[in-house]
């Protein structure tokens, strides 16, 4: 079976889906933050602060490819992985690409604890979503062959939403 990428913000819930999703289909889960940190050794946090995020959207199009070259996995992406071209089309092609979102208090609420979370490391992290789905959105609804609101339905919903679409779309 072909991977099932999640794509959208980040704290929009891609790995919480991700990892039910993933038990339920008996895929495998990959966080692709994840693998870029086990391939460098380094966090995304420090390749932010050493590479610039141009080189991080270099590491993060290596690993997308990589994983594209398998099958049978749920695919947790990072926020900004539609900003590449490249990667976009491998996400486009993909017939199970979901766009998950919420709206900007709940990224918010969600992320407001987390400091490994480098663009949002600033005074303002609500002018750093909007700034961010302003961008961004259009590219996840241009990349998805569903999209789903984490803020309306609980994960246990989401995922069966999902397998439901998956099963239809066979």
């Amino acid at each position: 079976m072909p991977n099932i990428f999640l794509v959208g913000p980040m704290g929009a819930g891609k790995t919480t889906i991700g990892k039910l999703l993933a038990a339920e289909l008996c895929y495998d889960f990959v966080d692709s933050d994840r693998e870029i940190e086990a391939k460098t050794g380094a966090n995304i946090a420090w390749i932010f602060d050493v590479e610039g995020e141009e080189g991080f959207r270099r590491r993060e199009k290596s690993i997308i490819e990589s994983l594209s070259q398998q099958n049978n996995q749920v695919i947790a992406t990072g926020g900004g992985v539609v900003l590449n071209q490249d990667t976009r089309k491998l996400l486009k092609n993909s017939p199970y690409t979901v766009y998950i979102h919420a709206p900007i208090k709940t990224l918010l609420e969600r992320t407001a604890l987390d400091k490994n979370r480098p663009l949002l490391q600033v005074k303002d992290p609500e002018q750093v979503f909007e700034k961010i789905l302003k961008e961004r959105e259009p590219l996840y609804k241009d990349v998805s062959s569903l999209s789903l609101s984490s803020a309306e339905f609980s994960t246990r919903q989401l995922v069966n939403k999902i397998t439901a679409f998956i099963n239809q779309n066979k």
